[in-house]
């Protein structure tokens, strides 16, 4: 199968570039990612390593410093082998199963699939599908072969449930739901700082940043809807500064959706540092201590190696039965412990403190 891994515009083959003055100094591979349009590192470095690439008529090894001035020819496109996602032996808890559909308690750090871009032998194992490949044997297949099951999705640093398709049928009725915001969706997200109110409605519209790429943004005054509404969970005013854990309930399923959306009314999402939330929580005495003569007894901060961020609850209709169906997981150990710890230090705490 090939593969072509650029797009707009699609060069022609042979296509040459002269490298310009302000290219001198960059590799061979960086400079490529710059001038041939949606080819990522990886595919600029296989056209290389696949003797696609010549630089004055000769091949080149992709850390080769460019000079300025040099001719430098693609023949033709990297033929890529295809990718599918395989099964691999991975613990997974289940919470409901049949024959059309399962949810699945997915733990933090676990990516749900691959990426297009991912070697077979890199990013392309430890996923919530090759796990699922492996317990389930088949899952739909109107995602694609990277995708197979995969109706939503969590991000890597979120846990909590998610629902999988077994079938193509199952798929497309379950994806309807979504689409149409039957489906409903809540989150226990504890974030940095006391939200006022006992609760909200964000509504700003999400795009990708034009800068840092990674990122979403609200501040492009453009982009797809999203709504967010929050209650308050719990207050906590301790020895590390405010918190508030708040269910959070979306319409819309937009990429990072609750944590740009927190962060853009100045509460980060705690262990986000991507959306501003600090890498370490410092004892409020200890913030005012910043001194040279006090540095070396001050005690590191605290931290969280993930996002407080789950996905705690799901109700939507069985694509089949048309059953109502509602499920509901706990505050995963981490978490739980870190919010214990908080409270342990808590000078007050609102009396709802254990509603979640």
């Amino acid at each position: 199968m090939l593969l072509i891994a650029y797009c707009r515009p699609m060069p022609e083959f042979p296509h040459t570039i002269i490298v310009p003055d302000e290219a001198v100094g960059q590799r061979l591979d960086q400079f490529l990612t710059v001038k041939i349009p949606n080819i990522s590192r990886v595919r600029a470095r296989q056209l290389i390593e696949q003797s696609l690439v010549q630089v004055n008529n000769a091949l080149a090894k992709p850390s080769l410093k460019l000079r300025g001035g040099e001719r430098v020819t693609v023949v033709g496109p990297a033929q890529v082998p295809p990718l599918r996602a395989m099964p691999e032996e991975i613990p997974l808890e289940v919470v409901y199963e049949d024959e059309h559909l399962a949810v699945v308690n997915k733990p933090a750090g676990m990516m749900v699939h691959t990426g297009a871009g991912a070697a077979d032998n890199a990013r392309n194992r430890g996923t919530l599908v090759n796990a699922m490949l492996h317990r389930f044997g088949t899952l739909s297949e109107v995602g694609g072969e990277l995708r197979p099951g995969i109706v939503h999705r969590l991000d890597k640093g979120t846990s909590g449930l998610i629902v999988v398709a077994k079938n193509d049928f199952a798929h497309r009725r379950l994806a309807s739901q979504f689409a149409s915001r039957e489906v409903h969706k809540t989150y226990l997200a504890l974030v940095h700082g006391r939200l006022e109110k006992e609760a909200g409605t964000i509504t700003s519209a999400i795009s990708r940043d034009a800068i840092r790429r990674t990122r979403m943004t609200t501040r492009r005054g453009e982009g797809r809807s999203a709504v967010s509404h929050w209650r308050v969970s719990e207050r906590i005013d301790g020895a590390y500064g405010k918190f508030t854990l708040a269910e959070v309930k979306i319409e819309t399923g937009r990429t990072h959706q609750i944590r740009v959306h927190m962060s853009s009314i100045g509460h980060p999402v705690v262990g986000d540092t991507l959306y501003g939330a600090p890498r370490e929580i410092q004892k409020i005495e200890a913030a005012h201590r910043r001194t040279e003569a006090n540095k070396e007894s001050a005690k590191p901060g605290l931290s969280l190696a993930r996002n407080f961020l789950h996905a705690a609850a799901i109700e939507f209709r069985h694509p089949v039965t048309n059953e109502l169906l509602s499920f509901h997981s706990s505050l995963p150990p981490e978490l739980l412990e870190f919010r214990n710890y908080l409270k342990e230090l808590t000078k007050a705490a609102t009396p709802s403190a254990d509603r979640a």
